[in-house]
C-alpha cells in the first residue's frame, strides 16, 4: 500500500507540472509555458508511514503544488490534538513518540501554535462560507466525542449536515459542536445554515431524535422528512424477544426494496397479517411508526437507495471515528472541532472532484409532471 500510494501521488505531481507548463515531459509544442528543471525531495507523512516524493521544478521557479497542504491537513489536525495532550500532561510516552515522529520536533506552546497556524483560519472560512446554491436534499446526523475542559471530561455532540445540490454533487455544509443533541442545539444549527444561505431544501433524512425532528419542522417547514430506515430496523429489535431467529425482520426490511409505495403497502399488509399473532408488540409499533420511513417513495426510484437512510453520513462518521479514537479524549473543544472539520473538508473536496452522485434531472422531471397533472 505504501508503494502504491507513493506511485499515485508521484503521478499527481507530474500531472500538475504538465498542466502548469502546458506540455508533457519531452513534448515539443509551441504553446508551452516553460521548461522542467529537475526535482527536489519532500517527505509527506501519511497514515501508512512517511513517503519520500520527488517534486518537479520549473526553470522560473513558479510551479507550486497544493498536494502537501491538502493531503496533510487532517494529519496536522490529528498531530495538533495529540501534541496538546502531551503538553497538558495527559498523554503517554507512546503519544510523545508518535507526535515527535510525525512533526519532527519537540512540543511546546509555540510549536503547537505553529502547527495550527493557517489551519484554523482555513477551516473557519470553510465553516462560514456562503451557501449560494439550492440543496434539495439534506442529510443530518450527530456523533459524540469526549472532550476535557477544565479537568472535566464531557461528551460533546458533533452536528453534521450534508447537502446534495441540483448538479447532483454531495457537499459537507456544516460541522459544529454542541453540549448535547437537543431541539435547541439542532434548531440553532439549522438557523445558522439558513443565515449562510441554505435554501431550496425539499427532503431531509435523519434518525428519529425527538429534538431534531422538532427543529426540522420549525426551521425547514416546506421539506419532507424521511426517518432513516436502518435506524428504524435497529429500533425494532427492542420489540422482539431476544432469541427470535425467524425471518420477521428480514421480511420487514424487504419492504424498502419495492418499486413504489403501492407495492410497499401491499407487502406491509401481508407482513402484518403474518406476524401479528406471534409478535403483537412489534407489529403494533411498526404500524404506528413505519410511515415515517416510507417518505422516500415520493422521490425518483433511482434516488431511493441513497435517500432512504443516513448511510452516506454514517460512512463519513466511521472515517471520523477511525481518527478520533486515536486521540480518545480531546484536550479541548477547539482541538476536537479542528480534527473533525479537517477530515470533513477533505471529504468535501473529494466529493466535488467526483462525478455527480445523483441524477437530479429525474427530480426536476418528476416535479414538472406533478405540476402538469395538478393543472
Amino acid at each position: 500500500m505504501k508503494a502504491l500510494l507513493k506511485e499515485a501521488l508521484q503521478e499527481v505531481l507530474e500531472g500538475e507540472m504538465s498542466e502548469f507548463l502546458g506540455a508533457s515531459p519531452h513534448e515539443r509544442t509551441e504553446g508551452r509555458n516553460g521548461y522542467r528543471a529537475g526535482y527536489y525531495s519532500r517527505n509527506l507523512i501519511t497514515r501508512i508511514g512517511k513517503l519520500e516524493l520527488r517534486v518537479p521544478r520549473d526553470r522560473s521557479g513558479e510551479f507550486s503544488t497544493a498536494l502537501f497542504e491538502r493531503y496533510a491537513r487532517s494529519e496536522r489536525a490529528l498531530v495538533a490534538a495529540l501534541a496538546e495532550m502531551y503538553v497538558q500532561g495527559v498523554s503517554t510516552r507512546k503519544v510523545k513518540a508518535i507526535t515527535e515522529e510525525l512533526c519532527g520536533h519537540s512540543f511546546s506552546a509555540s510549536a503547537i501554535s505553529s502547527i495550527n497556524k493557517g489551519l484554523d483560519d482555513a477551516l473557519e472560512r470553510f465553516a462560514k462560507r456562503r451557501l449560494d446554491e439550492a440543496y434539495p436534499y439534506l442529510i443530518l446526523d450527530a456523533r459524540y466525542e469526549k472532550v476535557r475542559e477544565d479537568g472535566v471530561i464531557s461528551h460533546q455532540a458533533v452536528l453534521i449536515a450534508i447537502g446534495i445540490n441540483w448538479e447532483g454533487q454531495r457537499q459537507v455544509l456544516a460541522v459544529e459542536l454542541a453540549n448535547r443533541e437537543s431541539q435547541s442545539s439542532w434548531k440553532d444549527f439549522l438557523i445558522r445554515l439558513k443565515e449562510r444561505g441554505l435554501s431550496g431544501v425539499e427532503f431531509v433524512v435523519s434518525d428519529d431524535h425527538a429534538g431534531l425532528k422538532k427543529a426540522i419542522r420549525e426551521v425547514l417547514t416546506e421539506a419532507g422528512w424521511q426517518r432513516c430506515y436502518v435506524h428504524f430496523l435497529r429500533n425494532a429489535l427492542d420489540y422482539l424477544p431476544r432469541k427470535a431467529d425467524d425471518d420477521c425482520l428480514q421480511e420487514l426490511r424487504w419492504i424498502y426494496d419495492r418499486r413504489d409505495i403501492q407495492e410497499a403497502n401491499r407487502d406491509l399488509a401481508a407482513w402484518i397479517a403474518k406476524w401479528q399473532g406471534k409478535y403483537p408488540k412489534l407489529v403494533d409499533w411498526v404500524e404506528s411508526n413505519i410511515a415515517e420511513t416510507l417518505t422516500f417513495y415520493r422521490l425518483p426510484r433511482a434516488h431511493h437507495k441513497h435517500m432512504k437512510s443516513t448511510n452516506m453520513l454514517e460512512r463519513l462518521n466511521e472515517e471520523i471515528k477511525r481518527r478520533t479514537r486515536v486521540v480518545r479524549i480531546f484536550p479541548n473543544e477547539a482541538s476536537c472541532l479542528r480534527l473533525i472539520r479537517a477530515l470533513c473538508v477533505e471529504t468535501h473536496e473529494t466529493w466535488l472532484e467526483d462525478s455527480r452522485y445523483l441524477n437530479m434531472t429525474l427530480l426536476s422531471e418528476q416535479k414538472k409532471e406533478a405540476l402538469r397533472l395538478a393543472a
